[in-house]
């Protein structure tokens, strides 16, 4: 039986370094691409998709964020003490999202086609999967830099190497969450334990993705919206 996940947690507490100048006196969420805020094109597809409970954590400079954030029915986790990272930051989430599996999505990456939310729900199989990630395959990474981060195998299921990148998008079952000991970590260690156990699956983002964690893809990002990419 597929356990549907209704809470989402939408990662937005990271510095943006990568964005130099325009970073300095606003957090990276609120830098603008096509006239909107990150944060909004993300909000675009939660709404769209019709979440039922979502959650944004806040660190670097959260006042805005919260301030962004009002009359938009989204929880805050509040990390100002502390930047927890993906898997800290989930883990303090969790009292506010609910027991289940949750979704997760990244605030630096704007998307063009088939709602990425609901094509990871349409996926999800909880009897199989502990983590379900969003990819794109890497001539259609727009904005970014390196190497694929898994490869696929004919079942679905992941593991590490060149052959998929993550968009930052993905289903997890945090079960496990509460096993890891340090209060700051990447949810990269609940992958890693994961894989190990085959319960890690991928499905593929046909649509057009742009990863924008630098100034330069900002341009990038707006000519893939305006359909010209």
């Amino acid at each position: 039986m597929r356990d549907t996940p209704q809470s989402l947690m939408l990662f937005a507490a990271g510095f943006g370094t990568r964005m130099g100048a325009l970073t300095q006196t606003r957090p990276k969420p609120l830098v603008e691409v096509a006239g909107k805020p990150l944060i909004d094109h993300a909000l675009e597809l939660i709404e769209a998709a019709k979440v039922e409970r979502v959650v944004a954590n806040v660190h670097y400079l959260a006042d805005q964020i919260e301030a962004h954030l009002i009359g938009r029915n989204v929880l805050i986790s509040d990390e100002r003490a502390q930047i927890l990272e993906t898997g800290g930051g989930l883990r303090k989430a969790l009292g506010l999202l609910g027991e289940g599996p949750v979704m997760t999505l990244n605030t630096d990456a704007v998307w063009r086609g088939e709602n990425v939310i609901t094509q990871l729900r349409d996926h999800w199989d909880g009897t199989k999967m502990d983590a379900l990630l969003a990819l794109v395959r890497p001539e259609n990474a727009m904005g970014h830099r390196g190497a694929g981060d898994f490869t696929m195998d004919a079942q679905g299921r992941l593991t590490r190497g060149e052959g998929y990148v993550y968009t930052g998008a993905q289903i997890l079952n945090p079960a496990e969450i509460g096993s890891v000991s340090e209060d700051v970590f990447s949810l990269n260690l609940l992958w890693d334990a994961m894989i190990a156990g085959r319960r890690v699956y991928g499905v593929v983002y046909e649509g057009g993705w742009c990863d924008v964690g630098q100034v330069s893809s900002i341009a990038l990002a707006e000519t893939l919206l305006e359909g010209r990419a």
